[in-house]
């Protein structure tokens, strides 16, 4: 009776992103993607704000920072700050051109995730409007939105079923053949068909049978399946081995083709591919333009830089 009243409950709970009776449902999305003065905050008290981030590293240095006698000048005072806020965006403006890759970096909590949220409107601005070639996203259809925009995140989601049905929930038609087409975009084909009962193997809850990287990949999959002209990706791959690694970047430079791709950075190499990079800092773009422009700024980005993406240089230069 407990787990029943639970059930009905969420069932009752009021629809918070509805759809406009005359909602507009565009024969072709182009794909350009625009921010005017976003705002954006949960819908929760005051007790719900981000708690303070403790970094890695010097925590003395850290406890100096947040207690507001901070060594290093101006610079470092502006590097090492908390993420507490009571708006998650604020009044974020961009503009992303159709086939387009923009890179999204920014510390941890600086509000990168949020943003992909409210472009395939699971959450709507509390100010400011975003809009796909023009129009405003709750002028849009629902439908539309979710056929047009994909998103693969750091958490794979996967239903206690085969493979099969897993991929499906993209396009219900689709044929074996378009499966196994998007399977090997995806560099996850040959897995498959190794395993015993192929496309047909229970993939078990959350998919707990599969590695990170096999259901990353089967999640990149469902999404060329999908075949939408917005793509939103968190592209983590840090808890991955090389392997899995490798087949899903891979993977990634061959779904992005002809696509508008907004991607959470966690790689140099997708930074140097991206068009355009965002550096997001407390719910603002601080910081926008290509990596040698950046750098030269000598700011937050020149910082994530040296601290976070200097030690893959290397390799990326040697591939380049």
């Amino acid at each position: 009776m407990v787990s029943f009243e639970r059930v009905f409950e969420v069932i009752d709970l009021p629809v918070e992103i509805t759809e406009r009776a005359d909602a507009l449902n565009p024969t072709e999305i182009r794909g350009e993607i625009e921010f005017d003065k976003v705002t954006f905050k949960y819908a929760a008290g005051d007790e719900f704000l981000l708690s303070t981030v403790r970094r890695y590293g010097s925590m003395d240095h850290v406890a100096t920072a947040l207690s507001g006698d901070r060594p290093g000048g101006e610079d470092e005072d502006q590097l090492w700050h908390s993420q507490a806020r009571g708006n998650a965006l604020e009044r974020v403006s961009f503009r992303v051109p159709p086939g387009q890759v923009v890179a999204l970096v920014g510390p941890s909590g600086a509000g990168k995730t949020t943003l992909t949220y409210l472009i395939p409107r699971l959450y709507d601005p509390s100010e400011g409007v975003i809009r796909i070639d023009g129009h405003d996203l709750r002028d849009l259809s629902l439908k539309t939105l979710s056929a047009q925009i994909g998103m693969v995140t750091q958490e794979t989601y996967l239903f206690h079923d085969t493979i099969r049905t897993n991929l499906l929930y993209a396009k219900l038609d689709a044929s074996q053949a378009e499966l196994e087409a998007a399977s090997r975009v995806a560099n996850i084909h040959d897995f498959i068909s190794e395993l015993p009962e192929g496309y047909d193997t229970i993939v078990g809850e959350r998919g707990y049978r599969l590695s990170g990287g096999e259901k990353q990949r089967i999640a990149l999959a469902r999404v060329i399946l999908k075949d939408p002209r917005i793509l939103v990706l968190d592209e983590a791959t840090s808890s991955l081995d090389s392997e899995s690694e490798a087949l899903i970047q891979d993977a990634l430079k061959r779904v992005m083709v002809g696509r508008t791709s907004i991607i959470i950075a966690h790689r140099l190499s997708t930074i140097l591919a991206a068009d355009q990079i965002l550096v997001i800092d407390r719910g603002q773009v601080v910081e926008h333009g290509a990596h040698e422009a950046l750098l030269k700024l000598n700011g937050l980005y020149a910082h994530l830089y040296q601290t976070q993406f200097r030690k893959g240089a290397m390799g990326v230069e040697q591939r380049l």
